[in-house]
């Protein structure tokens, strides 16, 4: 339950600047979800934010969170130490992009 307030969160407080044109798998991911916050500059923004702290890799497994969120708590309860990694990874994104992206909200 947690991670979905986190994941929703993330919609609610995130607002950055980069414009509706920085487009990957974070923000296609976000804008696909059809949720009344994922606004094109939200999610440009969010996808910006990504850019610059997540690689490829990591991006593409953060946008499966938006279509499965219980990937996000599995991920979270993980022992497994590239689990646990790419966690602390996502919790840096995730609190750039709401602090970050707070204004398009």
């Amino acid at each position: 339950m947690r991670s979905f307030k986190f994941l929703g969160a993330l919609f609610v407080l995130a607002a950055c600047g980069g414009g509706p044109n920085v487009s990957g798998s974070v923000s296609d991911a976000c804008l696909a979800v059809n949720r009344k916050a994922a606004t094109p500059a939200l999610c440009s923004c969010v996808q910006q934010v990504a850019n610059n702290t997540l690689s490829k890799r990591d991006q593409s497994r953060a946008a499966s969170f938006f279509f499965e969120p219980q990937l996000a708590q599995d991920t979270r309860q993980s022992d497994n130490s590239r689990d646990e990694a790419f966690w602390q990874r996502y919790k840096r994104f995730s609190t750039t992009a709401a602090s970050q992206c707070r204004a398009l909200t």
